[in-house]
């Protein structure tokens, strides 16, 4: 059985820190899939300890070495001077970073506060965005290596999870083959796509968190960065307006467009983003199975995003046959 302490200790040792020094370490919970640590020192200053799943752990084909990606979304994310988690020490068997301040977004901030905080998170977006990669894809390397165009490594993607699906068996609203004929009438959209750019892909409102310790509301840090991927940045905007539609949601725009960032909603674009929204709601319905997420979950995911991917399904016919 694993020493969670001397795990921890492990870690610090890595990133250069006193491991004698450690005098807590509790769970952290809201994780999906890694375990999470907060590691406490003697002298109040708090870490944050990721450790992945065994290898036996049922999980996407994407999902191998999750904390590789994560370990360089925050690297980037402090190259673009975005609030995160800084990276003290990793390798393939945890990740230590610093503790972000605040908690997670949640259903308590007032109107004024929301909408100053999406316009802050547009413009942390933008500058996000402007971080340009080597090639396209995850950079874990867990669908291979990255690719030299976004209609390759996007298929890939794609194809993955429905491979995925097939294995796992979910509920899904459509069969299979139809959703990846589907899927494939957007591809020639993909090839607008030129240059490779940072996309963490899971910016719900779990992720950001709210710091109020200055009094006014900010955003603390852009968390679990695990599921970044080099591609294009118009996927972001899936898991920013999760099971809504991001063309609503102009505070967030506005600040996204003030520091730089280009959102516009051309047929191709619109078709890309719909692709976009059938990939994540496709993984949400299919992950319920190897994560054995409990009845009233699955349910849940059965009633609110198996008709959000239909109706992209539905987009995506729409808008191909238009072009």
């Amino acid at each position: 059985m694993v020493d969670s302490w001397e795990r921890a200790r492990h870690a610090l040792t890595a990133a250069g820190l006193p491991p004698d020094r450690l005098a807590r370490l509790r769970p952290l919970t809201g994780g999906t899939y890694n375990t999470v640590e907060e590691l406490r020192l003697t002298d109040g200053t708090r870490y944050v300890l990721k450790i992945p799943p065994t290898a036996a752990t049922p999980g996407l084909r994407y999902e191998r070495q999750l904390l590789i990606s994560e370990a360089e979304f925050y690297r980037a994310a402090a190259r673009a001077d975005v609030p995160a988690p800084r990276v003290l020490a990793s390798d393939t068997a945890f990740l230590l970073m610093t503790a972000c301040p605040g908690d997670p977004w949640d259903g308590s901030l007032t109107n004024t506060e929301r909408c100053a905080l999406r316009a802050e998170l547009g413009r942390q977006t933008a500058r996000l965005h402007d971080l340009t990669g080597p090639g396209f894809g995850y950079p874990s390397g867990a669908l291979g290596p990255l690719a030299p165009d976004w209609r390759t490594a996007f298929s890939t993607m794609f194809q993955a999870v429905l491979d995925d699906a097939r294995q796992y068996r979910p509920a899904l609203p459509r069969p299979l083959d139809a959703i990846a004929h589907t899927a494939r009438a957007a591809y020639d959209a993909l090839d607008e796509v030129a240059t490779p750019r940072l996309v963490h892909f899971d910016l719900w409102p779990g992720n950001i968190l709210v710091d109020r310790s200055r009094g006014e509301a900010r955003i603390g840090g852009l968390i679990d960065g695990e599921r970044m991927f080099w591609g294009d940045p118009l996927a972001e905007f899936v898991s920013l307006a999760l099971l809504d539609d991001i063309r609503r949601d102009e505070t967030f725009l506005a600040g996204y467009r003030q520091a730089g960032g280009r959102a516009r909603f051309a047929p191709a674009a619109c078709l890309r983003l719909a692709l976009y929204r059938a990939y994540l709601y496709l993984i949400m319905l299919t992950e319920t199975v190897p994560r054995a997420v409990g009845e009233d979950h699955e349910r849940w995911v059965r009633d609110a995003v198996a008709p959000e991917l239909v109706s992209a399904l539905d987009e995506i016919d729409d808008l191909a046959r238009a072009r």
